[in-house]
């Protein structure tokens, strides 16, 4: 594969703190980043925001309102992650579909797709910017829009079940399974409208849990333990 976009959980990035950062956990997946640019991948990245905030569990809140705060945690995941991937010696460009001050820049295909061949490594934060849409979904809508070959879906668990492992020990794991069939059997890979999204666009997934020692780097090559999402 030649590009790929990785989209990491906010609570991943949060390691056993369940809020805010674990930098080591954070450098770990700068490392493994550096390894596969440098192996010629080109990489863009997704952030979710559960570490902070989820628009959806507010119960008091005015819904738009609640998903804006939801956002701007994803933006502040990407600046983070990105000083981390910085630190490694790669270059990076942050993008968001609207105007964030002096943070960010503001999102076009074009230099998105120009910072990626130019080896930098692409973030992709704020959502699609719009309310209801979850970073699931910006996560399909990206990596259709730059053609990346694959999405690379690091979550806390390590693959997709036939029902939620955390509530049904005898949960069984798909080792492959095809887009439409996640969609007929409401799956929790990743929502409803980010799944028709990758079905309809022909859109492949790795799914797999970010925790395991070298995850994205054996996901990149296709040895991993997790799920295969085909078309």
């Amino acid at each position: 594969m030649k590009r790929v976009l990785l989209k990491l959980s906010g609570e991943a990035l949060a390691g056993d703190k369940h809020t805010g950062f674990s930098e080591a956990d954070c450098m770990e997946v700068a490392r493994q980043i550096k390894e596969i640019s440098d192996n010629g991948a080109e990489v863009a990245i997704v952030t979710g925001g559960g570490n902070f905030w989820r628009g959806r569990t507010s119960e008091n809140m005015d819904r738009s309102k609640a998903d804006q705060v939801g956002m701007l945690a994803t933006v502040m995941n990407c600046i983070y992650v990105s000083e981390c991937v910085r630190a490694t010696g790669l270059d990076t460009e942050i993008y968001t579909p609207f105007v964030c001050g002096a943070f960010t820049k503001l999102y076009s295909k074009d230099s998105a797709e120009a910072d990626l061949k130019a080896k930098k490594v692409v973030f992709f934060a704020g959502g699609t910017g719009h309310p209801y849409f979850s970073t699931d979904t910006a996560t399909a809508l990206r990596a259709i829009e730059i053609g990346a070959d694959c999405i690379l879906l690091a979550k806390a668990v390590d693959g997709i079940y036939d029902s939620d492992p955390a509530k049904n020990p005898d949960a069984k794991r798909f080792d492959t399974i095809t887009i439409s069939d996640v969609i007929d059997k409401r799956l929790l890979a990743l929502d409803l409208s980010a799944s028709i999204m990758c079905m309809e666009n022909k859109m492949p997934m790795r799914v797999f849990a970010l925790q395991e020692k070298d995850s994205i780097i054996k996901a990149f090559k296709g040895e991993y333990n997790g799920t295969e999402v085909t078309v």
